[in-house]
């Protein structure tokens, strides 16, 4: 992005064009330019909503300058802290992300949410243990939240305590009927415990709540690959590889807590011709989005 005069040195240099001209023969003295902190501070919490909209977008080279800036100005609003902590864990930044959630959470320590995002920070650098205190203590604030819920669980299962991960899960789906990702990552634990049709079961609910989910559908048509129902296996495969192709990646897979029954599975599933044939033609239409310019 072009380089751009920071807000407070423009504050600075427009207020001296409106400043009295001293007389000639007078002694200059030192001038202290007295800033409205109000307004400074309206100022960065305007720049917030600008940053917030951008990383909606996930514009962070744009947004992130946006919200450092706003948290200059705005020092004290643990909601600003907070969302520059959020861009920069969107970014991958996780050390700074996880400076400002800490600065947010000093700021206001009755957000649940701040410390759910500071699990996530360290859950995503494989620190689990560190990340499901963290979930612990969030839901100790904020004990019906699905989300939380869901995030103990995936920590859980990180652990390889799955009973564990399932309890959170359930406890997740009763907060949330329509919670799928539960639903979805307990027929992650059940396919690699071998129960492959209660599996089956739980992708079918994930995917009738959310149709447009590309995960459980193409787990779905995994499972149903690897029992030999090849023709309905490949058609939910192509139209989940449709909707998102990321998910013909198995270190993405992984990374989405795809176990190694699973994904040796899928592995054979992707290495069919019908499936090559659509992740060839899912990557040529997305190859002229990628070249957009931002």
């Amino acid at each position: 992005m072009p380089k751009r005069v920071s807000l407070i040195s423009l504050l600075v240099v427009c207020s001296l064009w409106s400043m009295p001209k001293t007389a000639q023969a007078q002694a200059l003295l030192p001038h202290t330019l007295q800033l409205d902190a109000t307004k400074l501070e309206q100022q960065g919490l305007s720049l917030a909503q600008e940053a917030a909209s951008l990383g909606q977008f996930r514009q962070f080279e744009l947004a992130l300058p946006r919200a450092r800036l706003a948290a200059q100005l705005a020092p004290k609003s643990d909601k600003v802290w907070f969302l520059l902590g959020g861009l920069y864990l969107q970014s991958k930044e996780y050390e700074p992300a996880i400076v400002s959630l800490k600065k947010a959470q000093s700021l206001n320590p009755k957000n649940g949410d701040i410390l759910f995002a500071l699990g996530s920070a360290h859950f995503q650098q494989q620190k689990y243990q560190a990340a499901v205190g963290f979930y612990q203590q969030g839901l100790k604030i904020k004990p019906n939240d699905p989300e939380g819920l869901f995030d103990l669980g995936n920590g859980y299962y990180m652990l390889n305590r799955l009973p564990d991960a399932v309890a959170q899960y359930n406890k997740a789906i009763a907060a949330d009927k329509k919670f799928w990702p539960a639903i979805n990552n307990i027929g992650l634990v059940k396919y690699e415990q071998g129960d492959t049709e209660g599996a089956i079961k739980q992708w079918q609910t994930a995917v009738s709540l959310e149709k447009q989910a590309a995960e459980p559908l193409l787990a779905l048509a995994v499972a149903l690959y690897a029992k030999g129902d090849q023709k309905q296996a490949l058609s939910l495969g192509e139209a989940a590889l449709r909707i998102d192709g990321s998910y013909g990646d198995l270190e993405f897979l992984k990374q989405n807590l795809w176990g190694t029954k699973l994904l040796a599975d899928t592995k054979k599933f992707l290495e069919s011709s019908r499936i090559q044939a659509t992740q060839q033609q899912t990557e040529r239409q997305e190859a002229p989005r990628q070249q957009l310019p931002q």
